[in-house]
């Protein structure tokens, strides 16, 4: 998992080509923190097929705002630079699978 920001967001994911899963995440949020070892297994798993990113929302709110996140947990995915599909808040690891084998 690629640690992303206001500072390198632009370059690890609107930059890259292919399919880059980003979560948006806070240290405050239960859910987010629940599903985040399974977000890390998943980006084991399928490591070379796509890229993973995880954005802390802390200190990143204007950009996790210009990437209309609202809700919390948020994996949203990007395909050469564009989002192309978002999951968000009543999220499970199931759903999260089989949006990126849909979308690899």
């Amino acid at each position: 998992m690629i640690e992303v920001n206001k500072t390198n967001f632009k370059e690890e994911v609107l930059k890259a080509k292919g399919l880059v899963m980003v979560d948006f995440w806070s240290p405050s949020c239960g859910p987010c923190k629940e599903l985040m070892p399974d977000v890390h297994q998943l980006a084991e798993k399928y490591a070379g097929q796509a890229k993973f990113c995880s954005l802390d929302t802390t200190g990143n709110k204007r950009l996790a705002i210009s990437q209309k996140v609202l809700g919390l947990p948020t994996i949203a995915f990007y395909k050469d630079g564009s989002k192309v599909a978002e999951l968000t808040t009543e999220i499970t690891i199931d759903e999260v699978e089989a949006k990126l084998n849909e979308l690899k």
